[in-house]
């Protein structure tokens, strides 16, 4: 269990710290006898639980996302529009949501400012560039926000991997050492009973 140790804290992450999962080129590297196995499967399921976990909180992030960035854009281009409009120019009819179902009509006047949503029951007023600003920057966020998270979600997904063939790396040895103890004579045959394909 030697290299188990170098998969705390010192081993090597990815930009957002996500750990790697170890490579098990040598199983001997991680179990010295057939009594570290059972020890060494436990912390390899453990450590893919904790990538599916991962994974998972990945794929929500990713989806509100993916939810949040149309209205985003979609409010940019409407602050720009507003922007585009000439002093004195005639109020402009529109029709705005009020609920999911529900819209108003009104008429919207020449303005120099808008109101955003900010979350959290709070609207400010912002004046019309620096509304674009801030929401040009939101999108922007939120678009290397969303490539962070499938970056994450695809790395995610090779840890598992690995983690999964190391498990079963680990398993067929250990299946190995059982089949040479029992050709050796060495008994064994009180634990392999409780074996599956003992």
């Amino acid at each position: 269990m030697a290299e188990k140790a170098k998969i705390g804290k010192d081993a090597p992450t990815n930009p957002r710290g996500i750990p790697y999962a170890p490579f098990v080129d040598k199983v001997e590297d991680y179990v010295s006898s057939r009594a570290d196995v059972e020890g060494c499967l436990k912390s390899f399921q453990e450590m893919i639980s904790k990538y599916q976990f991962m994974e998972v909180n990945q794929q929500r992030r990713a989806a509100g996302l993916k939810d949040k960035m149309p209205d985003i854009q979609k409010t940019l281009e409407t602050v720009r529009f507003l922007k585009t409009r000439k002093e004195g120019a005639d109020p402009l009819e529109s029709f705005f949501e009020l609920n999911d179902t529900l819209f108003a009509k009104a008429q919207i006047p020449q303005t120099d400012e808008v109101y955003l949503w900010l979350g959290a029951n709070v609207m400010l007023s912002y004046p019309i560039p620096e509304a674009e600003t801030l929401l040009h920057e939101k999108l922007k966020a939120a678009q290397a926000s969303l490539e962070n998270c499938e970056e994450d979600l695809d790395f995610l997904r090779e840890q598992i991997t690995t983690m999964e063939v190391a498990t079963a790396r680990v398993y067929n040895w250990d299946v190995g050492q059982r089949r040479k103890d029992k050709a050796e004579g060495k008994g064994g045959d009180e634990e392999d009973k409780g074996r599956p394909n003992g």
